[in-house]
């Protein structure tokens, strides 16, 4: 039903691989640009979007079925360093941490960083075995807020203070012992699927494979 992930190293390399998870409902430029800026600033080899079947904070609200999803996010993508899947579909999985331990030991030979917003931080405690997840995986939060300490200051990323990576460090972040986390600075981005679907209600977005500008 979708397209294998299969790392493209040739080498014998291992690959570093971002992944950025969610319902994608709908993908828009905003998961392009962070996906753009985690391949340039993490010297990622890929980054990765797992389409959720399933999102555990939107229960209850009307999601377009997963293959629409999927073929949504590939034209906004548009880059084959960036690869789409509904990947959680076929290991059966839609818990961030069952999904990333599944990976990777789909995947012993790459290194994977997970991939989220700054505006997640808050609620990252209340994610089913968060801590697991650290334990898995690199964490690269990007800044979508105006300061830094917000990240800093939430508790999941309190708990683990002594396993920040900074500064140049961050390219190395996915091959950095776990755990281990870095907040990347980027120039914000507005855009959000909740944004967009607000937007669309009003009657005032167009569908984002289109690549039309957020309305002012």
């Amino acid at each position: 039903m979708y397209k294998p992930l299969l790392p493209v190293a040739g080498d014998g390399r291992r690959l570093k691989v971002g992944l950025l998870g969610g319902s994608f409902n709908p993908a828009h430029e905003g998961h392009r640009y962070i996906s753009l800026e985690a391949l340039k600033q993490l010297g990622l080899d890929e980054v990765w979007w797992l389409v959720s079947p399933l999102n555990p904070f939107k229960a209850g609200q009307k999601v377009p079925p997963l293959e629409l999803r999927v073929a949504e996010a590939e034209k906004i993508a548009a880059n084959p360093k960036i690869k789409v899947s509904g990947i959680e579909n076929e290991l059966g999985t839609y818990l961030t941490a069952d999904t990333l331990e599944k990976l990777c030991k789909r995947f012993p030979n790459v290194d994977f960083v997970w991939l989220m917003g700054d505006d997640l931080a808050e609620e990252f405690t209340r994610w089913y075995r968060w801590r697991k997840i650290f334990s898995l995986v690199s964490i690269a939060v990007f800044s979508r807020k105006a300061y830094p300490w917000q990240t800093v200051a939430a508790k999941a990323f309190r708990a683990f203070a002594k396993s920040r990576v900074a500064g140049d460090n961050i390219r190395n972040l996915a091959r950095t012992e776990k755990p281990a986390w870095a907040y990347v600075r980027m120039k914000p981005n507005p855009l959000s699927s909740t944004l967009i679907r607000n937007k669309e209600k009003e009657g005032k977005y167009i569908c984002p494979s289109k690549r039309k500008k957020l309305p002012q």
